[in-house]
């Protein structure tokens, strides 16, 4: 089976030994998975503790790094080994397609806009691949403001027709901004990265946030007004969301989702289940709201978790 979907009543029907190391995938097989977080899906429209469906990705995609929807059943991949975009059909459960773009590797991010591909090397170079469906050549983006940045999320912000490019760690320099977040913009019109951050997360206003409406620990820092999450922030993927125009941000170090409005200001913060997603480093949207997140595999198994809209 390669997708799954939640049902409790198949463990009940399984009458055989499982042996103690692969009892964690039964359990992801079954759907048996912590609920805690199902009285938050009001906030943001989903329920991130119960996955509406689980599909397990091959082995070629177990370093997977960011994924993009390509239509209602067809999203592309890539992994951070190799240049290449992995066209994976989520009905099937098979890669259809292959595109080589790059004999290089470190690859952490992907987008679609309409036919063009977008694939984000960590030094900040972008490889735009042109009518993706027909050709794999690729013209480099050369961003020099960001390459000394870890840069791990790349997404398509289509209000604005722009691209949003985001480090992994707060990349705010000089006086008052060492402990800014900074998100990049690339206009798709000019051709040319936007003169300002497109958004600048304070990690502060994230600090006093956690520590009035979430049960995360914040931990005080040497001073006594100022306040250090214990989260790290580090981002390993972005993605606006195609109903609200809200800024997800994906913490894969933290196990944590982040929402942003418009203006950086954090409005939704959620831990996630380490055992459902051990190591996040991807999020995409269909255009009615139904969100993916990709996990990569650490010590268990590539997969992809579809997670319904529920606010329509």
């Amino acid at each position: 089976m390669t997708f799954i979907t939640k049902s409790n009543k198949i463990c009940k029907r399984m009458g055989v030994k499982i042996w103690i190391w692969n009892l964690s995938f039964l359990f992801i097989l079954c759907g048996c998975t912590n609920s805690q977080t199902i009285k938050n899906v009001n906030a943001i429209g989903y329920s991130l503790g119960e996955p509406d469906k689980t599909i397990v990705l091959p082995y070629a995609l177990r370093e997977i790094s960011g994924l993009a929807v390509i239509d209602s059943s067809t999203v592309a991949c890539i992994q951070d080994e190799k240049g290449i975009v992995f066209i994976f059909d989520l009905g099937r459960g098979q890669i259809t397609k292959e595109i080589y773009f790059s004999p290089d590797g470190d690859f952490e991010g992907i987008c679609r806009v309409d036919n063009t591909l977008y694939a984000l090397k960590s030094n900040g170079t972008i490889y735009k691949i042109v009518n993706f469906e027909t050709s794999s050549f690729a013209d480099k983006i050369e961003l020099p403001a960001i390459r000394e940045d870890d840069n791990e999320g790349l997404c398509f912000d289509r209000e604005n027709q722009r691209l949003l490019i985001g480090p992994k760690r707060k990349s705010g320099k000089g006086p008052g901004l060492k402990k800014n977040h900074f998100i990049y913009g690339y206009d798709l019109k000019s051709e040319q990265p936007v003169a300002e951050p497109a958004y600048s997360i304070k990690t502060e206003d994230v600090a006093e946030f956690m520590d009035k409406d979430n049960p995360v620990k914040i931990k005080k820092g040497k001073k006594k007004k100022s306040l250090e999450p214990e989260i790290t922030l580090s981002l390993s993927e972005l993605a606006i969301h195609p109903v609200t125009g809200k800024l997800f941000l994906l913490s894969a170090e933290d196990h944590m989702l982040f929402v942003f409005d418009k203006d950086a200001r954090v409005e939704y913060a959620e831990k996630l289940d380490p055992f459902l997603l051990n190591r996040p480093e991807g999020i995409a949207f269909f255009e009615n709201g139904d969100m993916l997140i990709s996990n990569e595999s650490g010590n268990k198994y590539p997969s992809i978790l579809r997670f319904n809209y529920r606010n329509r």
